[in-house]
């Protein structure tokens, strides 16, 4: 019962207040952050769908989905991820390109990160996506075997050898998947993160899709 998350999930339905403005809301959002919310949505989530490791992106990392982000990771929401799950997942099923149904894996937090933060906001995303979609979830496909540096602090080159040597497949993947997998973040930025689980998942012959972020941030 003393569960960060069961708390928070707790207090989600019991409270009935909004996670990110605390007024008394019915919904995951009050009606303002929930429209201030929708207003960071792209209109072309695939606009960076191309290789070599194709981007689908829900929202801009501006505004109140940067807020939303933080709150989740940083303030102990982790009820967050539900709503914003499942936003991507609505968004992939009307605007993803052909492709074969792929595995679900998220980005993985080293396992002292985890045990800080309670929870990771990649998993909770990805299985709320999961159960949008009907893509099979797998939430161990990848494990950070390395714990590297906070990567908002860094330069793009210097995010690159920060990932370096991080991740190897995980428990679920013992067995190969048939499937291409696509990968799940809440952000994506430089792609140092993705590049870098790609590039294990390839060297063990396992085909990636792309990855599916909540937010991205804009180059252009």
């Amino acid at each position: 019962m003393n569960s960060p998350i069961l708390k928070n999930f707790l207090k989600l339905f019991l409270q009935s207040s909004c996670p990110l403005c605390q007024r008394p809301t019915s919904s995951e959002f009050c009606p303002s952050c929930s429209k201030q919310l929708q207003k960071c949505q792209l209109h072309q989530p695939k606009y960076l769908w191309k290789p070599p490791l194709p981007i689908f992106g829900w929202g801009e990392y501006s505004g109140s989905l940067k807020s939303a982000i933080a709150s989740l990771k940083y303030d102990n929401n982790p009820e967050i991820a539900i709503p914003l799950g499942r936003w991507l997942g609505e968004a992939w099923l009307q605007n993803s390109p052909p492709h074969p149904k792929p595995v679900v894996v998220p980005i993985p937090l080293h396992p002292n990160k985890l045990k800080q933060r309670g929870f990771n906001q990649a998993a909770l995303i990805a299985k709320s996506f999961c159960e949008t979609t009907g893509l099979k979830f797998q939430p161990n496909g990848l494990q950070r075997i390395r714990e590297t540096e906070a990567q908002f602090s860094l330069s793009a080159t210097q995010r690159e050898k920060n990932l370096q040597a991080a991740f190897q497949l995980g428990r679920d993947f013992r067995k190969l998947p048939q499937l291409p997998v696509l990968l799940i973040d809440d952000i994506y930025t430089t792609g140092a993160t993705a590049k870098s689980t790609s590039i294990i998942l390839q060297e063990n012959q396992i085909q990636v899709l792309g990855l599916a972020a909540v937010a991205v941030v804009r180059t252009n």
